[in-house]
This record gives C-alpha cells, structure tokens and sequence, in this order.
C-alpha cells in the first residue's frame, strides 16, 4: 500500500534515509491530473505554473493561497516534533504529544471537520466541493467530514515535496530492519499474556509459525496490529482491568490494476491521443463509481523510460471503493489485457472515531496503531513508532522529567 500522498516532512527526512541506506531518489515521470465531475473536468493542470495558478484564481479567487496558509501554519507547528524527539522527549498519550505540538487547538482538530476548518479560514464551500473533496477521495477515500487534523496530512502530501525509491518504498521499511539487526521470528503473533517476575511485569508472547505454536517473554511489548473490532484476532489473557478491542471501524478501498485501453470518449475525449492527463481525481458525486485513477509507472524509472501514449495500452490504476464490475470496467476501458484487484480496509473510518487510543495499555505494553485516528500516513506512523520507543525507554529509566513536559519549545531553546 502506496501512503505516498500523505507524506510531508518525512520527505525531509528522506535524504538522511537514503544516505543510509544506499537508496536512490526516484526520478519522477511528467503527467498532468484533473479533476472529474462525472460529466466533465472542472479542473484541468497544464504544463505552465502560471496558467495554473490563474485558473485556480478563475474558478476559486484567493481560496487556493488559503488553504496553503492553512497547511502550512499546521505542518509548521506539526514539525515541532521533531525538535522534541530529537531530545529524547516523548508522550504517555497521543492528546499530550498534540497538546504539545497546537495546544488545544490541534486536539480540537481531531474532533471537527476540515470543511468546517476551512470554511472557517475563508476558503470558499466550492473550492471544498471541487478540490479538498477531490483530494481526500483519492487520499482516505472518504469525504470532506474527516477530521481537519487527517485532512490537513492529506492535503500536505498533495502539495508536492513527496519523496519516493527506486525499487519502491518499502525498501526504507526492509532497509532500516536490516540495519537494526534485529532478531526477527517469522509467525504470527496470535495473543500476549501478562505474568510477573520479581515484581515486574512480564508478557508472554504466543505466537504461530511454520513449525507449528511458540511463545517467548519479554519486558516490553509494542502492538502494532489496529485494536479494532474485526481487524485484530489475537488476545489478551491475565490483563485487569481486560484489555479490549476499541471503538471505531476502518474503510473500504479496492485497487484495481488494469492494463489496457483508456476509453477517453467517457471523459469527453473521443480521439484517445487527445487525451493530456495522467492522473484524474474526482469529485463527490453519487453517480462516480471510482475516487481516482492514474496512469502509473514502475518502481525502477530507467533513463529512456517514457509514459505510454495515451492511444496505447498502459497499466491503470483504479480506486474505488467497491469492486469494479465488468460494465464499469468497460466505461473506463476501451478494452483491457489483465485486471488484478485488491481489497483492503486501509484507513480508518474517521466518521466512526469517538476518541482517541491509548498508548499505554499497561505498565510495558504500547500501542503503536492508535495514531492512525489521528491521521493515517507513513510519517504518523513513523513519529508515533519512535515516540514508542522514546516512552519505552524513558518509563524503564524512570526519566520522568522527558515524559508529557509542558512547554517543551521553551526547554528545546533552553538546551541549545
């Protein structure tokens, strides 16, 4: 799963990664996006930056450089955390490490919309409508109700500034595991049980593997699974109070990849090598079957790679949120070679959150998924796993003055 779209100031971070790693930057391919209605496109990019920007002023006024000011002036507090982290600071719940970061506001932002958000910084109802619908269709696959905190992810990553690899993402992921030398025991984790030792807790792991049951002990535990009803399907036993799935429920989202023949005509291009773009997003219309589609390219970009014309068969991407039916794939496609399609409950369903997760659910045992009802990409998840890390290690210690501190800004100025 591509979280590509939702990821900003680790794109910063990236580099250092790379280096690392000996990864390689991918070199991006050229593709124009537009945004589809159902009947026609309401928005179309061209190859000018100026003549972008004056149809965006055309149809939304100054709704576009707001929305900017509005991105940035969250990401800007949002990158605050990596100057605490940096420290060795670190957060027993995810309202202290935001309370942190925006205050109130920033929690608050969890709880409202992003169409209220929006609306209420002078962004216009249909530049909300047209776009940041658009946006968040493609992203969560969800509507303009999601929380303003997960909408603001989402249209950060959208501005551009993304980093991908050469070889793929998940490289960075295989990479860094490599790198820590870990002791990886290939089964799957099917409970953990609490047990005691000289006053300490002790976590029993169960686990299921190719050579059949085991189990080891552990001091410390991290979750990674979402803790969610029908999501997990491990235990917990000897816990009390008993440690149980929480409230909330996750998204549909089908990809569907197709090679074949763009049916341009659907989009109001009769003749196919007419058609300019290579990523279409779509608005929140009832009749669209599909949140959006793009024309994509290997994860190894060579140097005479080029995009398909748009007359020729190339490989589509597809998301949607129901299987695509063959009369559909039909309206998309003029004909097609292969269609592969995967089902996953990807994000959260953020109109289903009425709270937010722990992050302790014991004395040693985190909880590393919860932040994804915060917002739900690559960088949440990173920032979450190492404040688990930083908790963990900072409750073993008892270095309680790096745990849930107040004005923290003011002790980072202090300590430079």
């Amino acid at each position: 799963e591509s979280r590509g779209a939702s990821i900003h100031a680790l794109s910063l971070h990236m580099q250092d990664f790379v280096k690392i790693l000996g990864l390689k930057h991918r070199r991006e391919v050229a593709g124009k996006s537009a945004i589809f209605s159902g009947e026609h496109f309401i928005l179309e990019e061209t190859d000018w930056y100026l003549l972008n920007l004056f149809r965006l002023w055309w149809h939304y006024g100054i709704s576009f450089l707001r929305l900017q000011m509005w991105v940035e002036g969250v990401m800007e507090k949002f990158m605050r955390i990596y100057k605490y982290q940096a420290h060795g600071y670190a957060f027993s719940s995810l309202e202290e490490l935001l309370h942190s970061l925006g205050g109130d506001a920033f929690i608050n932002m969890t709880q409202r919309s992003v169409a209220e958000s929006l609306l209420e910084v002078g962004v216009t109802q249909r530049f909300v409508d047209d776009v940041i619908a658009a946006v968040l269709r493609s992203s969560y696959g969800q509507s303009v109700l999601v929380p303003a905190f997960a909408g603001a992810m989402s249209l950060a990553g959208a501005q551009g500034s993304t980093w991908e690899v050469e070889g793929g993402n998940k490289l960075v992921c295989s990479g860094l595991l490599k790198l820590t030398k870990a002791n990886i025991i290939p089964a799957r984790v099917t409970g953990v049980s609490l047990h005691s030792s000289e006053g300490r807790a002790l976590y029993q792991v169960h686990y299921e593997g190719s050579e059949g049951q085991g189990s080891a002990f552990y001091d410390m535990v991290v979750v990674t699974t979402p803790l969610h009803p029908r999501r997990s399907n491990f235990t917990f036993e000897n816990f009390e109070p008993p440690i149980a799935d929480f409230p909330g429920a996750f998204q549909p989202s089908v990809t569907s990849v197709v090679h074949g023949y763009l049916n341009s005509s659907y989009f109001g291009f009769p003749d196919p090598k007419l058609f300019p773009f290579a990523s279409i997003l779509t608005t929140d219309t009832p009749e669209l079957f599909f949140n959006a589609m793009d024309n994509i390219c290997p994860v190894n970009i060579s140097a005479a790679f080029r995009r398909k014309q748009p007359q020729e068969a190339a490989v589509w991407r597809v998301l949607s949120q129901q299987p695509l039916d063959k009369q559909q794939l039909k309206t998309l496609f003029r004909s097609y070679y292969s269609v592969q399609v995967t089902e996953r409950q990807t994000y959260p369903r953020y109109d289903a959150a009425k709270s937010l997760p722990p992050i302790v659910l014991h004395e040693n045992l985190f909880y590393l998924s919860g932040v994804e009802w915060v917002a739900s990409s690559m960088e949440m998840i990173a920032v979450a796993a190492k404040n688990v890390a930083l908790l963990a290690y900072n409750r073993w210690h008892q270095d309680l003055e790096k745990i849930d501190q107040k004005d923290l800004m003011h002790k980072v100025k202090t300590e430079l």
